[in-house]
């Protein structure tokens, strides 16, 4: 059940922080997710952008958290496709994108966001990021307004953190298998998604994607500061939803109420017993709020 949270209530949906994290390759859901439509490839700024595309439709495009790919949003492709035109990307130096080897920025995945939208034609499209992706949906948004039709935040990063504010003590940029079960401890509400074999895997395709250095560097940047979005809040102006998992123990759901409470008109919805990644962990009640959303005149 989706519980709407105070002071804006949005049951039936009517009425960070941190560095930009994460959604590692590999993790393993409950039951196996649908398979992904065929991948395509275009080339922006001359370098090779993995995506998948699916339905017809206003276009929805859906950005992936640190470490992750166009694959994890495998379990709401098919539900959100059957309304909209649906694109999942693996974005610059994460999957089977190029990897340049750059100072990354957010600015970097936003330019490259706008470069995607420009070399497939899409004037205008709806940005659902979770974590990494929130922050790059909300970089965008602020910079090229023209760009974007609604926005969902899913347990976003982008905030600076507040003073005195509890961290997970949890590496990003694992490089052991201890490493990254203590990573998918802090993600995942639900125990049980946590085992040996997600573990490995987890690992495995990891240091298949070769994205640590883009991880790195990322997290270099951030920590110098200078681009969190919090004085840019304001001036958002198009329908936003802030989507979080009420366990969330990466980026708490106090950092979404701040979202909710800073962007004109936001509407905040927590989805109970989930963790950083609703869209994996609870994807039946992330697809029924985010349609719900979407499809709401």
């Amino acid at each position: 059940m989706l519980d709407a949270t105070t002071p804006c209530r949005f049951l039936n949906l009517r009425s960070i922080l941190v560095v930009g994290l994460l959604l590692l390759p590999g993790i393993v859901a409950a039951q196996a997710p649908p398979p992904m439509p065929p991948e395509k490839v275009v080339s922006v700024y001359g370098q090779g952008i993995h995506y998948y595309e699916a339905g017809q439709g206003p276009a929805v495009i859906l950005l992936h958290g640190l470490g992750g790919d166009g694959t994890r949003w495998a379990a709401n492709l098919g539900p959100l496709s059957q309304q909209f035109h649906v694109y999942a990307l693996d974005e610059i130096g994460f999957g089977n994108s190029d990897k340049p080897l750059i100072e990354y920025q957010i600015e970097t995945f936003s330019d490259f966001l706008r470069g995607f939208m420009e070399a497939l034609s899409i004037p205008k499209a709806t940005l659902v990021g979770n974590s990494l992706g929130g922050w790059i949906a909300l970089d965008l948004a602020i910079r090229q307004p023209r760009l974007v039709e609604r926005l969902v935040l899913v347990d976003a990063g982008g905030l600076s953190p507040e003073r005195g504010a509890p961290r997970a003590a949890v590496d990003l940029n694992p490089a052991t298998l201890a490493g990254t079960r203590r990573l998918l401890e802090v993600l995942f509400y639900d125990p049980q998604r946590v085992t040996d074999a997600a573990v490995r895997q987890t690992f495995e395709r990891r240091l298949k994607s070769g994205n640590g250095y883009t991880i790195q560097r990322l997290q270099a940047g951030t920590r110098a500061g200078g681009q969190w979005v919090d004085e840019h809040l304001g001036t958002i102006q198009v329908p936003t939803l802030v989507l979080w998992g009420r366990e969330d123990r990466l980026i708490p759901v106090s950092v979404g109420e701040r979202f909710q409470k800073a962007i004109p008109g936001a509407r905040l919805v927590v989805i109970p017993e989930c963790g950083h990644l609703p869209q994996v962990e609870k994807p039946r009640e992330f697809n029924a709020a985010l349609l719900a959303f979407l499809t709401q005149p």
